[in-house]
Formats: C-alpha cells, sequence, structure tokens
C-alpha cells in the first residue's frame, strides 16, 4: 500500500537524508522547499512543493497540494529548522523572532494542516526533529535554540494527545551534533569525528515511521556526548 510523507527542509543536508532513506523503504515523498526547483538530483523524481517556514500560508497548501496530488497523507516529518546564537548578550530581537517562526511556529501549522489527514490514515505519523538541545541547557550553546526546541518537544506532546484514538502518533528525535551544514563553523561545537552522520539520523527516523501502533515512541534522544541528565 502507498504511504505518503511530508519531509520539511529536504533540499538538503538532513532533510535531503531523510527523503532519500524514506523512498528507498518505499515511501511515497512530498518535499517541502522554498525552491522546488532546487532538490537534489537523487530526488529529482520526487513530488515537490513551495514551503517557506517563514511565509504562514506556504503549510497549508503543501498539504492541500500533497493530498490532491496522492488523496491521502501518513507521515509528517518536521526538519526544517535554524540556529542563531542568541543569548542574554548576543543575538538581536529579529534572530530571536526567525527561530520562533521557522522552528516552533512553522512546524505548529504543519501539524495543525495534517491531522486531519493524518487521522484519516488510521496510523498517521509526526516525527519532529529536535534536538538535545530540547532537553537541557548545555553552557554555550544558544538559549533562544533551546526554547525553541523545548517548545518543539511540548509540541510533540500534544500532538500524541491530538491524534492518539485516530491511531496518530507523535516522535521528538532529540539527536545531538550532526554533521551538517547547520553546526559547521560553531566554535565548541562536538568534534567533527564525533558527530552523528546524517545517515544515521535518517535511519532513525525510517525505523520510527515503521513501528506499529502498539510501539509508541515519544521521544528519542540520541546523543553524541556523555552527560549526566539525558
Amino acid at each position: 500500500m502507498e504511504r505518503v510523507v511530508l519531509v520539511s527542509g529536504a533540499g538538503r543536508g538532513l532533510g535531503a537524508a531523510i527523503a532519500e532513506r524514506l523512498a528507498a523503504e518505499g515511501w511515497t515523498l512530498s518535499l517541502g522547499l522554498r525552491d522546488p526547483a532546487r532538490r537534489p538530483d537523487a530526488l529529482a523524481s520526487a513530488f515537490a512543493h513551495r514551503f517557506d517556514a517563514e511565509e504562514p500560508a506556504t503549510a497549508p497548501a503543501w498539504v492541500e497540494a500533497t493530498v490532491a496530488r496522492f488523496g491521502r497523507l501518513d507521515a509528517l516529518v518536521n526538519n526544517a529548522g535554524i540556529l542563531r546564537m542568541v543569548d542574554f548578550d548576543t543575538g538581536t530581537e529579529d534572530d530571536l523572532d526567525a527561530l520562533w517562526a521557522v522552528n516552533v511556529k512553522a512546524p505548529f501549522r504543519l501539524i495543525r494542516a495534517a491531522l486531519p489527514h493524518l487521522r484519516k490514515s488510521g496510523r498517521g505519523r509526526i516525527v519532529n526533529i529536535a534536538s538535545t538541545d530540547a532537553k537541557r541547557y548545555r553552557q554555550g550553546t544558544s538559549v533562544g535554540y533551546a526554547m525553541t526546541k523545548h517548545a518543539l518537544l511540548a509540541m510533540t506532546q500534544a500532538a500524541r494527545f491530538a491524534g492518539w484514538e485516530d491511531g496518530v502518533r507523535a516522535t521528538a528525535l532529540c539527536p545531538g551534533a550532526i554533521d551538517t551544514e547547520l553546526i559547521a563553523d560553531l566554535p565548541g561545537v562536538t568534534p567533527k569525528a564525533d558527530r552523528l552522520t546524517p545517515a544515521t539520523v535518517a535511519g532513525l527516523v525510517a525505523t520510527i515511521l515503521a513501528l506499529p501502533n502498539q510501539a509508541s515512541l515519544p521521544e528519542l534522544v540520541v546523543n553524541t556526548r556523555l552527560e549526566t541528565l539525558i
């Protein structure tokens, strides 16, 4: 049976790796991209629609276009996200607003638009790519980023309750440092050799989506360093 998944931010890095892995697992892809024409070569045959996390109307438009194309929706992977350094001494109000717009409000809009269709699936799935920063604050990281990832974790819990009776299961995937452009030049970040690869995290997403309704996974923390709290 065809199963259809939305993947936001699939143009590069982790999002592209997730999309490629799910395609290999037999999923039908709907990619949310700022410029649908600029998808990776490996995903050239996948359906793509314009989605800009900072433009509210593009979220429901992408969902509805996908359902119009395939007649169903079975999963949503909220992968699109940004990182800007905002703490009590660094960063601007605009930086903080951008973090909330992309990391919190955009996933909220997509879940809101997708839920009715995920309920119809009977085994709808939501995977929100959070972070170990959703589980604790570590000195030297962006306070603003950690705040938004904590909010995404709370949103995941709410989505579990909202769709549970109709078979919707939601998971917050909370990885440590991933070897992508997002953290490439950050000071104090996990050394490259110790980072997760996008392929590893993509495999975790595929595993979460494959679990039956009876095996609900509220969150999955995957650390790259030894810590006391997570």
